[in-house]
């Protein structure tokens, strides 16, 4: 062996003895002078004590921390002078163990390298008056200067640390938080810069409780937290900083930066976590109970990515909290609904406007970019937000462009039936949250549909190329270029409803639509389902929540509303009534249609009328008064299908007729009129009138006239009142002057049973006094001569016709 190595060897190995000397030294030297030894250790832990520090026993320990000599102290109590009021012990230790540097021991100086708890409880306690068991640790002016003169004979550098089976807790009565873990392993690594020091710390602790206030509950309450850290502290700034990239919590796994600000009037903290696939049920698990309890009303099906901001200071108040999240491809599921195919960035914060404060009353959720597909309605949301959690509001501009079919998932056939067409909605929305719903929106923006088919279910009406623009202005319903088409009826339409929005939720019945309607050709045959009533929504199968009570409240506010319709159509068609320049002003409601005014051109002349129908189901009542003037009789019979009158039709009359009629009536929800139920009064005049071929006249005429011609009677002029009761028409006194014979008429004619008729008839031929033009002496004329006085009765079933014996 070269000489150079032996001496390398032996100088190597006398060290080596020389280190084991002054440990075993160090050791024999605790054991043998324990007393002081304790004594100088609990000395140097008082240094920076204002209270009082006691140890049941120490043990040295010569391999712990070779080559330092590790001091076991069992029983270790720190309590500040106040303890006896608050009974708060801050440290309870049944294993304290510390290491101190060998060769200082040897010198009489204690210089603490590591310090190693177990089996201990830390209790950081603060009064509802604002003072602190923490106060153990701070000293007197005089007694600061005393410990920086004995500086120089100890050392508190601590190189390693760590906790095992810890309980740690902070509970701060005045700022209402609680803080409290049970940590398993809490092991780190110090060294010292010159600006601080810095660590590297592995921590596996239980967070029973981590409650920025008290009086909300605690957050990631009884989770498992296992990470490791990297912590610093700068002396110059009074920050430390903490960072993890796996910070775990229970199972979900963060990326954690963490500040910390101490120093004189300032203890704030800050924490930045993220995670970019993140559970929403797992998320809310994390958080108090009274953000839990709401957000666990809501669910994402895939995972989301994550940023929070939770800022504070431990001095009292909640703490600033702002989260951001991205969403990309979900489903979302909200009371009452399931939005699919949903993307959206959302932010959440507690202090929507700067210096009011972090609170529900000033916190906001804003929405960007929100799109998704609600019962096969997709639509955008560019911008929304829900502002003030305790009484929630929520804005937003709403846009959607779809196929108009898709809205048969929604209404689900209760209110419309839409095979064709597409939508187009641009709505701005302002609304109450109430219950985690939307509740009466105030809507401002245009709904619009074009080229739809539908069938309005509740008045099975079918409507074909139509189009609508609804545009809400304030609390105003505009409807605009609107074109409706059944069949060959087309129809368009401007309208206004004053005050929908409020009216819409509060009192649907008190809707009025003010509608212009303009027509080229409407047949009303086409729109017969007015006349049946309106069938109720039922409950829909599918879909419910949210979108079933739209559907319904829907229903309710078109079955309610009434609409007050100002028109003017150029032809009008009824089966084989025509009417042309059409003017009406109608009252559409639930119970019925309101005719304030209806004037029209048909047969050759006019009619006015007005009236009620009132609907009662398959039979509907109508009251009516009209005033007709100058129609061909023949054609006015045909189109009106001769009034349900059996016996005189079109093919009996001819001339213009001019009639004033009030009358009441049923007619079924085909359009028919029930017979027999028309009641009324009708006063008529006819002139150039002619009675072709009429029955109960060639009947009378057989027995009295049977040489005349009773086919064709020409009237000059004749004028009639009559009152309808059902089957039978009373004939109020009437003259009748024509080309066969003359005749005074009175009594019933019964439709279908009970005609008792008188009729005096002169039997002086007309055509006598043909040439006579003064009315004077025509009316001398009339009744000169033989007069004969007939009745016309039934008696079992058969019309007799014989002298009335009852003449006077």
């Amino acid at each position: 062996m070269p000489k150079w190595l032996k001496i390398s060897l032996k100088v190597l190995g006398a060290l080596i003895l020389l280190v084991v000397l002054l440990a075993v030294g160090a050791t024999i030297y605790v054991s043998n002078n324990k007393e002081k030894v304790l004594a100088q250790v609990i000395k140097k832990l008082n240094e920076n004590l204002d209270g009082s520090l006691t140890v049941g026993d120490i043990r040295p320990s010569f391999f712990s921390n070779f080559p330092d000599v590790s001091l076991s102290l069992r029983d270790v109590v720190i309590r500040d002078r106040q303890f006896p009021k608050h009974h708060h012990t801050l440290l309870n230790s049944k294993e304290f163990n510390v290491s101190v540097n060998a060769a200082a021991l040897l010198r009489g100086v204690i210089s603490i390298n590591n310090i190693d708890i177990d089996n201990a409880a830390i209790d950081l306690y603060t009064d509802s008056l604002g003072y602190s068991n923490t106060s153990v640790f701070k000293k007197s002016k005089k007694e600061k200067v005393k410990a920086e003169a004995n500086e120089s004979n100890s050392s508190t550098q601590l190189k390693r640390f760590s906790l095992a089976n810890v309980n740690f807790t902070i509970d701060n009565q005045k700022a209402h938080k609680l803080f409290n873990f049970a940590v398993s392993q809490l092991a780190g690594k110090m060294t010292y810069p010159d600006t601080g020091w810095h660590a590297n710390v592995h921590l596996n602790v239980l967070a029973k409780s981590l409650a920025f206030n008290t009086k909300r509950g605690s957050f990631i309450k009884n989770r498992q937290i296992n990470t490791d850290l990297d912590a610093g502290f700068n002396e110059e700034t009074g920050k430390i900083s903490v960072k993890s990239n796996n910070f775990d919590i229970g199972g979900d796994v963060f990326g954690l930066n963490t500040l910390f600000v101490t120093g004189e009037g300032d203890d704030s903290f800050a924490f930045h976590l993220t995670n970019e696939k993140l559970l929403w049920r797992r998320a809310s698990a994390l958080l108090a109970p009274n953000i839990q309890r709401v957000l666990n009303k809501f669910n994402l099906d895939k995972p989301i990515n994550v940023k929070a901001i939770i800022s504070g200071s431990f001095g009292g108040g909640d703490p600033y909290f702002n989260v951001a999240a991205g969403v990309t491809d979900n489903k979302l599921t909200i009371p009452g609904a399931v939005i699919d195919d949903c993307n959206f960035d959302a932010v959440f914060t507690n202090e929507n406007i700067k210096g009011k404060g972090f609170s529900d009353a000033n916190s906001v959720i804003r929405l960007k970019k929100f799109s998704g597909s609600y019962s096969h309605l997709p639509f955008k949301i560019d911008t929304g937000s829900i502002t003030n959690l305790e009484v929630p509001i929520a804005t937003g501009n709403f846009k959607a462009n779809f196929p108009v079919t898709n809205l048969n998932y929604l209404l689900t056939g209760n209110v419309a039936k839409f095979t064709k067409g597409q939508v187009a909605m641009d709505l701005r929305y302002k609304a109450d949250v109430v219950n985690l719903q939307i509740n009466k929106p105030a809507v401002q923006g245009t709904i619009g549909l074009s080229g739809a088919n539908v069938r309005y279910v509740p008045r099975n009406l079918n409507l074909t190329n139509s189009s609508i623009l609804l545009d809400f202005k304030g609390n105003d319903l505009f409807l605009k270029n609107i074109r409706l088409q059944s069949g060959q009826s087309i129809v368009k339409m401007e309208g206004a409803v004053k005050n929908f929005m409020n009216l819409y939720y509060s009192a649907p019945e008190k809707i009025l639509i003010d509608w212009q309607v303009s027509s080229p050709q409407i047949y009303l045959g086409e729109f017969l389902g007015f006349l049946d009533s309106a069938k109720p929504s039922k409950a829909p199968s599918k879909p419910s929540g949210n979108s079933a009570d739209m559907v319904k409240r829907l229903a309710e506010v078109l079955n309610s509303a009434k609409a007050d319709m100002h028109m003017k159509i150029n032809e009008l068609h009824y089966r084989k009534f025509l009417a042309k320049d059409v003017k009406s002003d109608l009252l559409l409601s639930e119970d019925g249609i309101r005719i304030k005014q209806l004037a029209l051109a048909t047969s050759g002349g006019s009619l006015k009328l007005n009236g009620n129908l009132v609907q009662k189901g398959k039979v509907n009542d109508f009251i009516m008064q009209t005033d007709i003037k100058g129609v061909n009789v023949s054609q006015f019979f045909y189109a009106f299908d001769n009034f349900g009158l059996g016996d005189l039709t079109s093919q009996n009359l001819r001339g213009n007729l001019s009639a004033l009629t009030s009358t009441t009536g049923s007619v079924t929800n085909t359009g028919d009129i029930v017979k027999h139920s028309i009641r009324g009064k009708v006063k008529i005049t006819l002139s150039n009138g002619a009675l072709l071929n009429f029955k109960p006249i060639k009947s009378v005429g057989k027995f009295a006239f049977p040489f005349r011609d009773l086919d064709n009677i020409t009237l000059s002029t004749l004028n009639g009142d009559f009152d309808i009761m059902g089957d039978k028409i009373t004939i109020n006194p009437m003259e009748i002057s024509s080309s066969v014979l003359n005749m005074d008429v009175a009594g019933v004619y019964g439709l279908t049973n009970g005609t008792d008729i008188a009729l005096d008839v002169p039997l002086r031929n007309p055509k006598k006094d043909e040439d006579i033009t003064d009315p004077e002496e025509l009316k001398k004329r009339r009744f000169k001569g033989i007069v004969l006085h007939i009745r016309a009765h039934e008696e079992e079933g058969k019309l007799k016709i014989g002298w009335n014996k009852n003449h006077k």
